[in-house]
């Protein structure tokens, strides 16, 4: 079986898939449910000087998806601090505390929680065009407090840049990325947005951003050497595989969380360790970065023919026909076999992606 155990920083945990600040981590209660479904340490819930106002409604489920207009913490840091800290500290995982949101509130509220935090993680929701606000914002951490500090980044087209003006800075690992946005969805019924606040406008997480967060993390693993915590879509042992594949040191969960609760960090540690297992992985170390790797390597797939189709598996089900754009795939209903015409395939490569039982497939 392969080990499942990750090292970042010097934070021993005992698999990688941890809780995203957000609400699976919103207080002590909720931490210790997530240390109880099986996170391998704990995040918790973003905290600023001030309890956020968070607008209601603030969550809804859409297609691929969520929609939130979530905030950072609703209670107050004092509640934090008496409490719900300690409460994340008797589960005996490793505790990162989240803090916002400039340099003078995190120069405040640093020392506070670090009696608490093994170490500490920035959200900035930055996407301006200077890099200046969240450097600072790291330096007041660092002067403070004495334990690695983490910088959490929004999706951002400069997301090179802004890892590297960061580990230039000191910071100890990058966690990315934030929920997108500003997004707007409407409910048909009342013509209204389905979120509260000014302008009914949420940011997007689950699944949909999941090839978003892949590519930041990717940009920025080719060019740091710090570790990355890899944060966006992850639902599936599959998906933290990709996303350690990306250049992932561990990965965070918010949305599943949210909508299945918190036994989805043991179910997705589970099926980590079947992939790991049936591809023949000793460890999650062996496939962090491994893309990065193997593009130094190669470079990009590039397909030459048309995909293969594996007879014992398909099931003539129609859907790689029903999708072809190019009329490359019929059935031969008398011989039961599914045929792929060479000179109208374009080898774009749809049909074996729709395949859920993996009957096709493409050399590259």
């Amino acid at each position: 079986m392969a080990n499942p155990q990750v090292n970042v920083c010097g934070l021993e945990f005992r698999n990688p898939i941890l809780p995203a600040a957000g609400p699976p981590s919103k207080d002590g209660s909720a931490l210790q449910a997530a240390a109880r479904g099986g996170a391998g340490g704990l995040v918790t819930k973003t905290i600023s000087v001030h309890p956020a106002q968070v607008p209601r409604p603030c969550m809804a489920e859409i297609r691929g998806g969520m929609l939130n207009a979530e905030l950072w913490s609703e209670l107050p840091k004092e509640q934090w601090i008496e409490t719900e800290y300690k409460m994340a500290r008797e589960t005996g995982l490793p505790v990162i505390a989240g803090l916002g949101y400039t340099a003078e509130q995190i120069r405040e509220l640093a020392p506070m929680v670090r009696p608490f935090a093994d170490a500490l993680e920035l959200s900035t929701h930055y996407v301006g065009s200077s890099v200046a606000p969240i450097v600072e914002a790291l330096r007041a951490a660092k002067e403070a407090v004495d334990v690695p500090v983490f910088m959490k980044l929004s999706p951002h087209p400069n997301i090179q840049e802004i890892a590297l003006a960061l580990e230039d800075a000191g910071a100890d690992a990058l966690v990315m990325i934030n929920s997108f946005g500003p997004c707007l969805a409407i409910d048909l019924e009342s013509g209204l947005p389905l979120m509260g606040g000014k302008d009914g406008f949420g940011w997007l997480s689950g699944a949909a951003i999941k090839p978003l967060a892949l590519r930041c993390v990717y940009d920025a693993a080719r060019v740091v050497k710090i570790p990355i915590i890899g944060v966006g879509g992850v639902t599936s042992g599959r998906d933290a595989a990709e996303m350690l594949m990306a250049g992932a040191s561990a990965v965070q969960v918010c949305t599943e969380a949210i909508l299945r609760g918190p036994t989805v960090y043991a179910r997705i540690a589970r099926e980590l360790d079947t992939f790991l297992d049936e591809h023949g992985y000793a460890s999650v170390n062996e496939i962090s970065g491994l893309t990065v790797r193997r593009m130094r390597q190669r470079g990009a797939p590039h397909a030459e023919r048309a995909p293969k189709v594996n007879a014992e598996r398909c099931t003539l089900c129609g859907l790689c026909e029903k999708s072809c754009p190019y009329g490359a795939i019929h059935q031969n209903k008398e011989a039961k076999i599914l045929e792929i015409d060479e000179e109208r395939c374009f080898y774009c490569g749809l049909c074996v992606t729709r395949c859920k039982l993996r009957a096709m497939s493409m050399a590259l």
